[in-house]
């Protein structure tokens, strides 16, 4: 039955009024840094704050999947994380090939600064991310793949994505740090890891592959020390990364 023209007012005016007491959400300089210029002055909600008698958010966001009291690697995945189809299939073919845990997982987690926290340099954001909590490995290969996915190296099959190619061009040349982040790796008693990262990444995604997360919940357990406080609240060199990720528009 269609609600009455008396009932829609109503809940218009429910709305209006659940969004006056609704603390406000403010994204950082960064989050916008391009889509505005960073050096204007910065419109932190403070000012309308102020003309609505409201409050700036200090916790969590309500617009968001709420994060349990301590958050887990898959809780993350599932209400954090962007569409992980990639770094899914990446792991499953990793697995499906008989690589070492420590592959399997450097591949779930290759990517995952791009799909929950920022995309430049990602491989070093994300080797921070999960530095605490992976051996040294395998958080060590989620660093050099940023730099090896550039150069072939025909021992391996591995040859430069095409991909790439569409999306920067045939004469983009990398930057000097990564071509010597890329010498660095060769030599690297990990090299393998790194190297394997790469080969199992997946530059052409396959829409109609469904791999779930649940089919690494052992390799997770195994090899990925999840605190008891919960990510985000353990006091890890990079909690705050995942404390970020997880209260986006918290404003202090």
């Amino acid at each position: 039955m269609e609600p009455t023209l008396s009932e829609r007012a109503d809940a218009l005016e429910q709305r209006l009024s659940d969004e006056l007491n609704r603390a406000i959400p403010v994204r950082s300089v960064f989050a916008v840094s391009g889509d505005r210029d960073p050096r204007l002055p910065l419109d932190d909600g403070v000012d309308l704050a102020r003309a609505t008698g409201r409050h700036l958010l200090m916790g969590d966001d309500d617009r968001l999947a709420p994060m349990p009291a301590r958050p887990t690697l898959l809780d993350f995945f599932e209400r954090r994380f962007a569409p992980a189809a990639h770094v899914l299939q990446s792991a499953a073919l990793a697995m499906r090939a008989g690589h070492s845990e420590s592959v399997i997982l450097a591949c779930l987690l290759h990517d995952v600064a791009v799909i929950g926290f920022i995309r430049g340099d990602h491989g070093y954001w994300g080797s921070q991310l999960v530095a605490p909590y992976v051996s040294e490995e395998v958080s060590w290969a989620v660093r050099a793949h940023q730099s090896l996915r550039f150069f072939p190296d025909p021992d391996y099959g591995y040859e430069y994505p095409q991909l790439y190619r569409e999306w920067f061009g045939d004469d983009y040349q990398v930057e000097p740090y990564v071509e010597r982040a890329y010498r660095e790796a060769r030599e690297h008693r990990w090299y393998g890891t790194a190297r394997l990262v790469t080969v199992n990444d997946i530059y052409a995604f396959d829409p109609d592959a469904v791999v779930d997360i649940s089919m690494f919940t052992d390799v997770i357990a195994r090899n990925f020390r999840q605190p008891e406080e919960g990510l985000g609240w353990d006091d890890s060199p990079s909690s705050h990364m995942w404390r970020t990720i997880a209260r986006p528009t918290r404003f202090l």
